[in-house]
């Protein structure tokens, strides 16, 4: 099996999003995109890995913009799809029930197969379904790619709310954990609450908290739901412990307490 790393990142000349929606502009992604359009041209079948959101299942597409797309997780349609389709992209190839079943039908059948699994996942049968690999690396490691998709992103959501004017994303901690899927996802919520009043916050606020509620302790458990944000907004603004102290009405050293039990948010000073 020919397997090829993408996990290097050096500055690119040019930022591209093509109409799959995969991004190209760090080494790594144009890398991938480079043996992507080499295997448009070749029928062999070819596993692409990553975590989620680094843009495994746009890459497949780009190679295979025609294919059936198939979760491996839905065994039954899959095996029909291999049966009467002449290509395929399957997802998930981690959660598939059978997959030794999957490649002997692939195996049996004249078919071309693109499929994406996640980071590290390997069982000997991929050996011989696949010819070729391509590694995603996550998002933290392409940062020309975080820009590019900010910009993406955020033409995607005036498209979609009909704004007219010009929404500028604004952000100390650009939300990575999911890659791209969690990115879109930030930005989609800084949006929908550019203009969010106080009626609006508590309503959200009100809406999270009834399913949650339950157990003698929730006073405290769901205090830093107020805390966080505003001790956050504070140091952001004013960026003095010793000044938002004053502004809050606190002791320094209450503040200090309040901010180390909840250091897990991240705190900026």
């Amino acid at each position: 099996m020919l397997k090829v790393m993408t996990d290097v990142v050096v500055p690119a000349a040019a930022a591209v999003v093509d109409v799959t929606s995969f991004v190209t502009a760090s080494h790594a992604s144009v890398e991938a995109l480079k043996t992507a359009n080499l295997l448009k041209s070749l029928s062999v079948n070819a596993l692409i890995s990553g975590e989620r959101g680094v843009g495994k299942k746009k890459l497949a597409q780009y190679i295979l913009p025609k294919a059936a797309l198939c979760n491996a997780e839905d065994f039954d349609m899959l095996i029909a799809e291999i049966h009467s389709s002449s290509e395929i992209i399957i997802t998930h190839v981690e959660n598939s029930p059978n997959l030794q079943r999957i490649a002997d039908e692939i195996d049996k059948s004249d078919i071309r197969v693109v499929a994406t699994c996640s980071s590290n996942y390997h069982v000997s049968v991929m050996d011989d379904l696949f010819d070729i690999t391509i590694e995603l690396p996550a998002l933290s490691e392409r940062q020309e790619d975080i820009t590019v998709l900010i910009a993406y992103f955020t033409q995607e959501a005036e498209q979609m709310f009909g704004v007219q004017e010009q929404f500028v994303f604004e952000s100390n901690h650009v939300d990575l954990s999911e890659n791209a899927s969690s990115l879109r996802r930030q930005l989609f919520l800084h949006y929908l609450l550019a203009d969010v009043d106080e009626s609006d916050l508590m309503e959200l606020l009100e809406k999270y908290l009834y399913d949650k509620l339950g157990s003698n302790n929730d006073y405290r458990e769901f205090l830093h739901l107020y805390e966080v944000p505003l001790i956050r907004a504070g140091l952001k603004k004013f960026r003095s412990q010793l000044k938002l102290a004053s502004v809050l009405g606190l002791n320094r050293n209450t503040l200090r307490k309040k901010i180390q039990e909840n250091r897990a948010y991240q705190f900026e000073d």
